[in-house]
């Protein structure tokens, strides 16, 4: 839940495979507009954006992570479901520890609240047409610069 008027401090993280990244899938009912979003959650006060990354990755999907790499961060300001939004979004990418998580087609997390929301693997390519959005904004031009996309998809796209 967003609270207005304030500026949140969150960690994503970039799972690769085969071309592809881990995201979740977001819908906003106001502009009826579906979006994608890598994992991640709240940095909370006192925490590094590593440890909130491996803490929330724990709590989200029961899995550890390692070899975190930071990529860097977006400034995210947006509306969603009519609501003003701002973020401070630190990227890092990093490797699930069992290797069987990249060999499922997606998985199960669970928030705080006890929702449950499926993540699944879909290609960095399909993000460069922007009617398919990830959030942050800039992300997937972060991406690019980090050489996610092979040149290959680059010209094809």
């Amino acid at each position: 839940m967003m609270k207005s008027n304030r500026i949140r401090p969150l960690v994503i993280c970039i799972f690769s495979y085969n071309h592809s990244i881990l995201v979740s899938e977001g819908y906003d009912p106001i502009k009826n507009q579906r979006f994608y979003r890598p994992l991640g959650g709240g940095i909370e006060f006192g925490e590094t954006s590593a440890a909130a990354l491996t803490r929330e990755v724990r709590e989200e999907l029961g899995a550890e992570i390692g070899q975190l790499r930071y990529l860097g961060t977006l400034e995210n300001i947006f509306i969603y479901n009519g609501q003003a939004g701002h973020e401070i979004v630190q990227i890092y990418d990093a490797q699930f520890i069992e290797p069987v998580l990249y060999r499922e087609p997606g998985v199960t997390g669970h928030e705080d609240d006890g929702s449950s929301f499926e993540a699944f693997w879909k290609p960095v390519a399909d993000f460069k047409d922007k009617s398919c959005p990830l959030y942050p904004h800039g992300l997937f031009e972060l991406l690019q610069q980090h050489g996610y996309l092979y040149e290959d998809e680059i010209q094809s796209s």
